[in-house]
């Protein structure tokens, strides 16, 4: 399960794994109130991308591209391949400084886990398929 919580709100333990996806670190948070048990600064969006973009409403659409095409970087990837498996786990809560939950880079990161983890639950449903004899799949198990 992912779940998103901007850093100033208080930690509860139902946040179960609690990871920040920003580059910077929130302004005026001390480390020790944020209670995270991860900083995932390379999974947030480029300085480059986070600058151009602003918070600009007029942005957004754009934004969301590009920064999906930065997150199939070899690095971001495998970390979100992570998140991905934590969260099939366990309880996952990005943590964000944005103002706005809508437009956050954790709300893109949010669907693409959600999207991977309901691609992959079909998967861990189908039987396993079973071999017989002659080292072939079973009619039944295909």
């Amino acid at each position: 399960m992912i779940r998103l919580k901007r850093a100033y709100e208080p930690a509860k333990p139902s946040d179960g794994y609690r990871v920040l996806v920003e580059r910077l670190w929130p302004r005026g948070l001390r480390k020790e109130d944020a209670r995270l048990d991860g900083w995932l600064k390379d999974i947030a969006p480029s300085n480059e991308l986070r600058t151009w973009f602003g918070h600009d409403p007029e942005r957004w659409r754009e934004f969301r591209a590009r920064y999906k095409r930065e997150l199939h970087a070899q690095a971001a990837a495998a970390l979100l391949d992570e998140l991905t498996r934590r969260a099939a786990r366990t309880t996952v809560t990005l943590v964000f400084s944005t103002h706005d939950e809508q437009q956050s880079n954790a709300t893109i990161l949010k669907e693409l886990v959600e999207r991977r983890l309901s691609r992959a639950a079909p998967a861990a449903k189908r039987p396993a398929a079973r071999a017989t004899k002659n080292g072939r799949a079973s009619a039944s198990a295909r």
